[in-house]
């Protein structure tokens, strides 16, 4: 398995390196974004190590200049930063896991073994369901060809929608992955923002495709249910 690691910090880059061929990968450094994208241009990774900042072009640039380029390995992201708005500017980017500084080296390990096995599968750059469409890229939203005019939270919920079609996510679950652990699970926030989505994606064009799941949670449709007139 051969890793990219792109870390400008030399001490890190050389732990990282280190520790990763002792896992038995095959290891490549960058020290900034513009030798990332050289090397990844170049070789087929079967995932990247990426620090978020970086000089030149930070981690997040990157990231969306790979996945423009087809280049689908596997992204772990390095970040100083554990705000759940950067968190989500990571994963918007591209990346498919985040890791905060500082962190164990058998934590960043198990995570990227994780990532391996899962594989390096082309995904779509545009999210749809039915005639709704979602692009994390250009943070555009859609419903044929309405352009939707959503706020952050919304937008990130509509994300985790289209990313999870026909399953039932529950309140907590919700919180995780838009939110942050500071809310409690009994928080209506949830329940607001969902309703303020609903008005804007279903009720204006005379469907139903957001459902509420009494007792469970929320559910996105893959396919809109037209209501009686």
């Amino acid at each position: 398995m051969r890793v990219l690691v792109v870390e400008d910090d030399a001490r890190m880059a050389s732990m990282l390196r280190r520790g990763l061929t002792e896992d038995g990968y095959s290891v490549d450094v960058a020290s900034d974004g513009f030798d990332a994208l050289w090397r990844a241009s170049e070789v087929e990774y079967d995932s990247v190590v990426l620090d978020l900042m970086l000089p030149g072009i930070d981690g997040l640039e990157v990231c969306r200049r790979l996945r423009e380029a087809g280049r689908w390995a596997p992204v772990l992201m390095l970040t100083a930063r554990s705000g759940i708005e950067d968190r989500v500017s990571g994963l918007d980017s591209g990346a498919d896991d985040y890791l905060a500084k500082p962190f164990s080296f058998a934590e960043l390990s198990a995570r990227l073994r994780a990532l391996v096995r899962r594989g390096s599968t082309a995904r779509p750059a545009v999210l749809a369901a039915g005639d709704l469409g979602l692009d994390p890229s250009t943070r555009q939203a859609w419903r044929g060809k309405v352009s939707l005019d959503l706020s952050g939270k919304e937008f990130a919920l509509l994300e985790l929608f289209l990313r999870r079609l026909d399953e039932v996510l529950s309140r907590p679950v919700i919180l995780e992955h838009v939110w942050d652990f500071a809310y409690d699970g009994v928080s209506n926030v949830v329940d607001q923002h969902v309703a303020s989505l609903r008005r804007k994606i279903d009720r204006p064009f005379g469907v139903q495709q957001l459902e509420t799941i009494r007792g469970a949670g929320y559910r996105l449709r893959a396919q809109p249910l037209s209501l009686p007139t």
